[in-house]
């Protein structure tokens, strides 16, 4: 009907050919452009701050309570929390069959607020939904000369001109210290004029007010009172009255020591090369282009630079952008690449009329395709590019298929038109029925609950409209070309060579159908020792990203001071300035790098999640000139840090690939005790060091941290006025201050900040003699007269996960050892082990082994809907059930090819491997189907003798069979060679997989056949 209609309006065809060829066109720039697909993060965070409060207290008042609320929530997947000094951090994450998160969010956040009522008073709670939020651009700004004070002015007036842009929707600042106002006063001074910390605290507290005095009405008008009170400078506050004891006048400059600071000990420190700076992170908005908000970025910072003085300098320490961009290009030298391969395979194997016919088809295909990409909401990346790489050898089938019946009914005396004709509806339904049998394939990557679903559904996306759009323009443009273009009087050299391989082949198989059992023995035998031969290829589950960035986060013991942290840091700046660092005569190395001190990094990958502010950690990133110089990189950087910095736990690595995981190897112990699981911990890291290829092992909890435990006698307490709270304010008071108001400046607001003249600088024998006051009494006591010190241990953090305590053992695994390898070493002895822990102790698997499993988990979970479909359509096409089974059987042979391509390339197995092996399933089953249905036309329209009908059939199907192994297989090259470690499993399958299964196809099938059907030789 399409073949009918197109020849009867040819010109109308043409017209809207050409009109979709220029759409197409013009849409292929204006398509987003990203590396990967996004995926939604399904997480949310519940921080809680107590300030003082040890871990042990965080867990049992706060953790607990959030954790027993939020999992009522039948949409909650897993929770995992972390309880240390003064804080709480309570990840939910939601199952990954969710899409729509903001109701489940919103539930969250009811049920949080509904235990707020029943946490410890001074507690904050604070609620982070915004996880997946990146900031594609990262700004590093540097200014010599500039106070932090001034610094962050000028971020904030960079920030103030990057959000005007139009693909920016949220601009972050990091690293900019905050100021402070401290009133720093003796003990010793207010104790001889007698006043108290309290009285000194309410006194500024009752000064500095911003409080409307309302309004009178006078002459008919109602004019506001506004009474003056608040700090207009800091020598109003230093002017403010103080009456002693004696009836004294005192102002408070007389008493206190009045100074404009930053908070001390400082929260975070960004360095940009080694020298101090800011951060400014820049997140594109919701449907924008990255490489357009890198353009408008440029644009901007080009523009600001000029208006700045000398001595700043910006410069992008985090750049997306330029990532996606030359992902995108590489892709698309692929493509074109793949294209020109298939298009000269076209022609060497068609001759010059019918493969330009047969070519035709790519290039209208793949413009329609893109445009109707734009409608479905996919946009160029390396998933979709990749797609239309793998479409290119099954698209072209179609049309090879369709022009040889054209060609063979025109050389029977059929006129052109009537051979297109025919053709189209002998054709129409084997051709569409492959189609959809190929889509279907793909269709549980499409359907699957899981990161990885998301990330590769738009493989099923993206083929299914190619597959479609080929079946298409072959049965009207093809059919078009092909009546105006082929001639039947024309034979090339490269025909009658195909001509003697088509004889040698028919010989082959007359050969085999006349020794069936052995032909199916031989290859049954072959495959059964490819299976065997399976234990030899690495498993790997997801390659890691190939982006020239190196990060590497550090973690000093719990406790550590910020300064501490900052050393080790400044450390490996140097370091990597003097040995890594890539000078102006080029080479590999380093060319830029940050450092985030006591907090992370602004989110600059989908993949990367920062952790809570903590001064004992540090991150850093480091951008280098290709991913062939990360290796190299990490490998220094990691020596360094075990000879120099053996305290400290850290990890240098490539960045993580979306659906894989920050530790490749992850055992995690649950049970009640600490102390219990610390002990199993320990010897699940004894027995990683003996398993080879393990390296940087460790857990998660850290070592003990020491606390001083101030101990207060509750009798003495109380005959002296005091309350528990009394003395655990006052000491927080005496050693990090307490606020007391605020300095308003401008639009700035300074917190005014209370403080003993010695805070920071305090000994425990200082800490025995300070003097706390009561509320009830006003009387000032010493501390040893109600408490005493003694010094404890205490875990530096508390890790739970689903409400119990969890402990994981991770490590790295060395260049030539997989994790895969790893689990299969220590599994046997967990189950060994495990039967003599305590009852309530288990253990279970993390790192690649549970990400593997749950990404291929939920493709295989999907993959009996494909199953389905495929033999619906299968039965649909045949009308028969042994047909489709003969098929299936087919299927598992493309194996053979996998695992021979996989040991010869010395290549993995991994997701993407199980992706192409998907893939090869639905080819195998395309060419099946031309094949099976010649058989039926040569028996029931030709009137052939079985045995000669499978014959001839396999014959005339040889050539667009062997045509479409080719040039997929070809087409597939560049993809192998150029697409990365992450594409070259996949790519393997399909290529090895299909040389293969063809000739086994070829074979196998015809054989099957035969004997399904008693046909005897």
């Amino acid at each position: 009907m399409i073949t009918r209609f197109s020849i009867k309006n040819s010109v109308l065809v043409y017209t809207v050919l050409v009109m979709l060829f220029l759409s197409g066109l013009t849409i292929f720039n204006s398509l987003p452009r990203d590396d990967m697909p996004p995926f939604l993060i399904r997480v949310i965070n519940v921080v809680t701050t107590y300030p003082g409060a040890s871990p042990e207290r965080v867990e049992n008042l706060i953790t607990d309570q959030i954790e027993k609320a939020v999992q009522e929530v039948p949409e909650v997947d897993f929770i995992t929390s972390e309880s240390r000094t003064g804080i709480s951090i309570v990840n939910i994450s939601l199952l990954e069959s969710t899409t729509d998160l903001q109701p489940i969010f919103d539930r969250i956040r009811r049920k949080v607020e509904a235990v707020e009522g029943e946490l410890p008073e001074g507690t904050t709670v604070r609620i982070d939904d915004e996880l997946g939020d990146v900031f594609g651009v990262i700004l590093g700004i540097i200014a010599d000369g500039y106070t932090p004070a001034e610094l962050k002015n000028l971020a904030d007036d960079v920030r103030d001109e990057i959000i005007k842009l139009p693909a920016v929707a949220k601009v972050e600042i990091q690293g900019a210290q905050e100021e402070r106002v401290f009133v720093s006063f003796s003990n010793e001074r207010l104790a001889a004029i007698g006043l108290s910390k309290n009285r000194l605290q309410e006194i500024i507290s009752a000064t500095n007010i911003v409080v409307p005095g309302g309004d009178i009405l006078a002459d008919g008008q109602r004019i506001i009172l506004e009474p003056t009170g608040n700090f207009q400078s800091l020598d109003d506050l230093a002017q403010i009255v103080i009456l002693s004891e004696g009836g004294r006048v005192l102002k408070l400059g007389d008493i206190a020591e009045i100074t404009r600071s930053y908070t001390d000990p400082r929260k975070s420190i960004v360095k940009i090369n080694g020298r101090e700076g800011v951060a400014i992170g820049v997140n594109l908005m919701a449907g924008g282009n990255i490489i357009d908000l890198g353009t408008q970025v440029d644009a901007k910072v080009a523009e600001l630079l000029t208006d700045l003085p000398y001595g700043v300098e910006m410069l992008r320490v985090a750049s997306q952008d330029t990532v996606v961009d030359k992902s995108v290009r590489d892709f698309t030298s692929n493509l074109v690449q793949a294209v020109v391969i298939v298009l000269l395979t076209m022609l060497a194997f068609l001759g010059l009329r019918t493969g330009l016919v047969v070519a035709s088809l790519i290039p209208a295909t793949m413009v329609t395709t893109l445009l109707l990409m734009s409608f479905a909401g996919v946009g160029l990346n390396k998933v979709s590019l990749a797609s239309l790489i793998i479409a290119l050898g099954m698209l072209v089938d179609n049309a090879i298929v369709m022009s040889e019946s054209i060609l063979v009914k025109m050389e029977g005396g059929d006129s052109p038109v009537d051979a297109a004709v025919d053709s189209a509806q002998e054709l129409s339904v084997p051709l569409l029925t492959s189609s959809l049998t190929t889509s279907a394939a793909f269709m549980a990557f499409w359907l699957a609950e899981s990161v990885m679903g998301e990330i590769m559904g738009q493989i099923f996306i993206v083929l299914t409209i190619a597959l479609l759009c080929s079946w298409v323009l072959t049965l009207s443009m093809v059919a078009l070309l092909c009546i105006k273009a082929i001639r039947v009087n024309t034979e090339s050299e490269k025909v009658t060579l195909f001509t003697r391989f088509v004889g040698r082949y028919r010989l082959f198989l007359e050969g085999s159908l006349r020794r069936p059992w052995l032909t199916i023995g031989v290859i049954v035998s072959i495959f059964v020792i490819c299976l065997g031969m399976f234990r030899f290829v690495p498993v790997v589950f997801m390659a890691p990203s190939d982006r020239p960035l190196v990060t590497a986060n550090i973690e000093l013991p719990i406790g550590a001071d910020i300064e501490r942290t900052e050393m080790v840091v400044d450390g490996i700046s140097a370091f990597i300035r003097e040995n890594l660092l890539v000078g102006e005569s080029g080479g590999e190395g380093v060319v830029n790098w940050s450092t985030y001190t006591g907090e992370g990094a602004p989110k600059y990958d989908l993949g990367y999640t920062a952790p809570e502010s903590s001064p004992n950690n540090a991150h850093i990133l480091i951008n280098t000139t290709s991913d062939a110089a990360n290796t190299p990189v990490i490998e220094k950087v990691q020596k360094y840090l075990l000879t120099t910095w053996p305290d400290v736990k850290y990890k240098v690595s490539r960045l993580v690939s979306g659906g894989g995981s920050a530790d490749p190897v992850e055992i995690r112990i649950t049970g009640r005790d600490a102390e219990a699981l610390s002990r199993i911990a320990e010897e699940v890291k004894k027995k990683l060091a003996t398993i080879v290829g393990a390296t940087n092992i460790s857990d998660d909890w850290g070592m003990l941290s020491k606390k001083l435990v101030v101990e207060i006698d509750p009798i003495k307490a109380q005959m002296a006025g005091l309350t528990n709270q009394d003395i655990a304010v006052a000491l927080e008071a005496e050693l990090t201050g307490a606020r007391t108001g605020s300095y308003r400046e401008g639009v700035d607001v300074i917190p005014i900040v209370m403080r003993e003249i010695r805070s920071g600088a305090l000994t425990v024998e200082d800490l025995e003699g300070l003097s706390i006051t009561s509320h009830s009494t006003g009387r000032s006591i010493p501390l040893t007269q109600v408490a005493t010190i003694v010094t404890g241990w205490q875990a530096g953090k508390i890790l739970r996960r689903d409400l119990s305590l969890t402990m994981g053992v991770t490590c790295d695994v060395q260049a030539g050892t997989t994790a895969n390898e790893v689990f299969k070493a220590i599994v046997p002895w967990l189950d060994g082990v495990s039967a003599t822990w305590p009852s309530g102790y288990s253990y279970e698997l993390g790192g690649d082994a549970e990400g593997s499993s749950k990404a291929m988990g939920a493709v295989a979970e999907k993959l009996p809907w494909s199953g389905v479909i495929i033999l619906l359509l299968l039965i649909w096409q045949f009308n028969s059930l042994k047909k489709p089974l003969i098929i299936l059987l087919t299927i598992p042979l493309g194996l053979i090819g996998v695992i021979i391509g996989m040991l010869i390339t010395r290549s993995y197995f991994g997701f993407m491997a199980f992706l192409g092996v998907i893939s090869l399933a639905g080819i195998v089953i395309n060419n099946a189907i031309v094949l099976l249905d010649r058989i039926r036309i040569e028996e029931d329209e030709m009137n052939k003798e079985p045995a000669v009908a499978i014959v001839d059939a396999a014959c005339q199907r040889f050539r667009p069979i062997l045509l479409t192994t080719a040039t997929t297989s070809f087409g597939l090259l560049p993809l192998w060679l150029g697409g990365g470690i992450m594409w070259e499993p996949m790519a393997i399958s399909i290529l090895f997989g299909l040389l293969f299964s063809t000739v086994l196809t070829l074979v196998f099938v015809p054989v099957m056949y035969s004997k399904f059907y008693g046909v005897r030789y």
